[in-house]
């Protein structure tokens, strides 16, 4: 029976795009490169401002699948191919390395020796190096690696080997490797599999070509194929936000010093050259302007897309695209179009003169209803090992100069903190002195150059306040609406210098979720006001208190504070940065710091108690 393995098409880019191990129905793939992607059925996916800050020339999406029964054999579609090699039948325990010569369309890899003929399954552990390859582990080294060389060379049978599995043992211990080639017999079991062992990297990928392959010196890791750190996408994503006659800024004063300032012209004529780091360099220390809106002044005035670097990144590069989205935002007039629908609402809390109402007021500035949103998520490359670890790109051969991606489209949910209680909050010194212990373990964490394309230069309180804001209310919506939490997700809108204070949750899925109006729904009067509040009180209490409240760093690298995956944590996909840069305390106060809802809390504590007492016994 012929079986149908699907891949979604949002799938392609995140979680499966490619370099990704794709586990399905008992059997394991990897994608490829998109150079091995069909050239004439890929579909285009605009976003002039995402491929000129990636310095790209555009993107494409995988074909889709001609109708929703998958039923059109050969159809063109983002290529997989089979990986491990190394199978072994869970019958007579042979192993087998299956060559693209043996696959049958629409039948699973079936073992030769036994009938009737049952599925071969994959070997669960695989071999990965920091540079960023993958490959099969040499199965008989592994089996013959405790004899001597001179007792290697005897065996010249590679191709005998059987996976087995003891009863009187448990776990990796119980599974060992065994050559029956003739006269050999060499075994070794798997107990002490992961880590380093000296094996060499073979310098490619399952897709690519002999000749494709380089001298890689990197130490190589056994780990399993499912493995987190197998895997680590660098996606980026931008909002459709309507364009305009002239450039959106947080700042159009700047972006004019910019264009007056003396080396502008020359800048603009030595753009593409190695001349143009100096005129940078002069022209951002004269006006205080940064390099993202430099790249855009200059696409714009060249009519060219920022060049991209040349060569492996050493580290996932994310350039701000938070700018122009900001001001989308905050125009007085939101722009519309088909796939950027804001209107202005309140929380409806003008008439209110009780706590803790009131504070709400105070503390909440401006609250738009996004009723459409479209979003554009392109896959640049992958690492291994670490994030922080060589870039491979999407394009492994180096020739294309498109990017993979998919656009969605959802709904959300905009609001601001009022400017000036804000102001007044972040300039409190023991607010200061917390975030910069946070900000101490960011400069030794290894994740520090990805976060500051998120956070700015220096990691100001507002955006570990609006951060964990973010991840507090999805949770909390998520007991409101109905929408899982991996179905929602955050951007977070924080850098002083572009004096942005604001968070947008939003859902945006290539499906139907999420975009029929419920998220939006709660963020209408009175149902937004009342679900902060209950957030706030929520947050006020975690069910791993004291020790989550009082810590005083956990997570990857101690980047969090009062934060665990009882109270404020999400799933990865939800989350720009991570899971990290979290602290309740900010929110709603604790450990001698005071937190920006915290009068909020204490009032409707007040108020609840106050109601009791009116309670007659």
């Amino acid at each position: 029976m012929s079986r149908t393995l699907r891949v979604r098409q949002a799938q392609t880019v995140l979680p499966f795009g490619v370099g990704a191990v794709f586990d399905i129905q008992g059997e394991s793939f990897v994608a490829t490169g998109i150079g091995d992607w069909p050239q004439r059925a890929k579909q285009r996916v605009e976003s002039t401002r995402l491929a000129a800050r990636l310095g790209v020339t555009g993107f494409y999406a995988a074909p889709p699948t001609p109708n929703e029964r998958y039923d059109v054999p050969d159809a063109p579609g983002a290529p997989y191919i089979r990986f491990p090699s190394w199978l072994f039948c869970g019958a007579c325990r042979r192993m087998k390395r299956w060559r693209i010569a043996d696959e049958k369309p629409g039948q699973p890899p079936r073992c030769p020796s036994c009938s009737p003929r049952p599925a071969l399954a994959p070997m669960r552990f695989v071999q990965i190096c920091s540079a960023g390859h993958l490959g099969d582990i040499d199965w008989w080294f592994w089996a013959h690696s405790r004899r001597e060389a001179t007792e290697r060379r005897e065996c010249t049978e590679r191709g005998k080997l059987r996976f087995l599995v003891s009863d009187r043992a448990s776990g990796l211990e119980a599974l060992s490797v065994v050559c029956t080639a003739k006269g050999c017999g060499a075994v070794r079991d798997l107990l002490d599999i992961l880590g380093t062992h000296g094996m060499r990297c073979s310098g490619r990928n399952p897709w690519q070509r002999a000749n494709e392959a380089v001298e890689c010196v990197k130490p190589v890791q056994i780990v399993q194929r499912t493995a987190g750190n197998l895997y680590y996408p660098v996606v980026h994503s931008a909002l459709d936000i309507p364009e305009t006659e002239t450039a959106v800024y947080a700042d159009e004063t700047l972006a004019s010093r910019v264009r007056e300032h003396d080396l502008w012209v020359s800048l603009c004529k030595v753009a593409a050259t190695p001349r143009a780091e100096v005129f940078r360099e002069m022209i951002k220390d004269d006006t205080g302007a940064d390099d993202a809106l430099l790249d855009v002044l200059l696409a714009e005035e060249t009519g060219q897309p920022v060049a991209a670097p040349s060569g492996l990144a050493a580290a996932p590069v994310r350039p701000d695209l938070s700018r122009e989205e900001w001001a989308a935002f905050m125009a007085p007039v939101p722009p519309a179009t088909r796939d950027f629908a804001l209107r202005a609402t309140t929380l409806d809390l003008a008439r209110e003169t009780m706590e803790p109402w009131v504070g709400l007021r105070r503390r909440i500035g401006r609250v738009l209803l996004a009723d459409r949103l479209r979003e554009v998520r392109a896959l640049s490359g992958f690492t291994r090992v670490s994030p922080d670890a060589t870039v491979v790109p999407a394009d492994t051969a180096r020739r294309l100069k498109w990017l993979p991606a998919v656009e969605v489209f959802g709904e959300g949910i905009f609001l601001t903190l009022d400017k000036d209680a804000l102001t007044e909050w972040e300039a409190d010194d023991r607010v200061r002195r917390r975030v910069a212990g946070m900000r101490a373990d960011l400069d030794r964490a290894f994740q520090k150059d990805r976060l500051e394309s998120l956070t700015g230069a220096e990691l100001s309180p507002r955006f570990v306040l609006l951060h964990t804001l973010a991840h507090l209310l999805i949770r909390q919506l998520s007991f409101e609406s109905g929408y899982t939490t991996a179905s929602l997700r955050e951007r977070i809108y924080a850098r002083p210098d572009q004096d942005q204070y604001g968070i947008l949750v939003y859902t945006a899925a290539g499906d139907a979720e999420g975009t029929l109006g419920g998220l939006v729904r709660q963020g209408e009067p009175p149902r937004l006001a009342e679900t902060l509040l209950r957030m706030t009180e929520a947050a006020a209490w975690c069910s791993a208190d004291p020790l989550c409240a009082e810590h005083a760093g956990q997570g990857f690298g101690n980047l969090n504070r009062a934060a665990c995956h009882a109270c404020a944590l999400l799933p990865e996909t939800s989350c720009e940065s991570g899971n990290t840069l979290l602290d309740r305390a900010l929110v709603v106060g604790g450990e001698q710091v005071p937190g920006y809802f915290e009068p909020i809390v204490t009032a409707a504590r007040a108020a609840a108690a106050a109601a009791l007492e009116q309670i007659p016994s």
